[in-house]
């Protein structure tokens, strides 16, 4: 494989999981009383940042104690109150197999929580497809490199061996400032124009489309 190892982003990559992440942010801002009320784009802008980054983007000015109550009404809502679906984006788990029967290594670096992370994990059945996987909460946010760095200590990969891909601009710098080369998609949260200028190896529509990429450019 030109890539033996494909780092993915988890919400707005593999699952669709924007309008669920929106309103928990939203019912979690309403919580603590948080003023004024956080609109769709503005939370729909910060998905991928780790929680406590995203929450101090959405909220200038917010001090720690209401950061915190913020955040864990945030995963309350989320973990265990709403019933908002989070489908599998189209092709996904056949995408995933396909990769990993043509030798490929995967993994995850995520916004998410360990928590979280693991949750969905268990919901969609895909935990065994990932070599391994990096949390918010276990390291630093996006878009500082360290969460893929560790990734390759861990999988004893040189940068070389990976590409990320992701949705959101802080996938893409992520990626830029591990000097990791980088996918983008279109069909997640932000913009396809906002993810150009990160000058992806490949832009893909759909997830097949990516999949398709990856075992066309190993063949050559």
């Amino acid at each position: 494989m030109k890539y033996p190892v494909v780092i993915f982003d988890w919400d707005g990559t593999l699952i669709d999981s924007e309008a669920r992440i929106v309103l928990c942010m939203q019912n979690a801002a309403l919580d603590v009383g948080w003023q004024p009320a956080l609109s769709y784009e503005s939370v729909r802008d910060i998905i991928g940042l780790g929680l406590p980054e995203a929450i101090r983007t959405l909220c200038p000015g917010i001090d720690e104690s209401q950061l915190q109550l913020l955040k864990e009404r945030y995963s309350w809502h989320f973990l265990e109150a709403s019933d908002q679906a989070m489908p599998l984006f189209p092709d996904v788990e056949e995408g995933l197999k396909r990769l990993q029967t043509a030798g490929c290594r995967l993994a995850v670096a995520t916004g998410k929580s360990r928590r979280g992370l693991n949750q969905v994990f268990e919901e969609t059945g895909l935990a065994h497809y990932f070599s391994a996987s990096r949390c918010a909460d276990e390291t630093r946010s996006k878009p500082d490199p360290m969460m893929l760095n560790e990734l390759l200590h861990e999988m004893q990969l040189k940068v070389s061996d990976a590409v990320m891909v992701g949705d959101t601009e802080f996938d893409m710098a992520l990626a830029e400032n591990a000097g990791m080369d980088r996918i983008a998609v279109n069909y997640g949260a932000h913009h396809p124009e906002r993810l150009q200028k990160y000058h992806p190896v490949f832009t893909a529509d759909q997830f097949s489309d990516l999949v398709d990429w990856l075992l066309d450019v190993s063949r050559r």
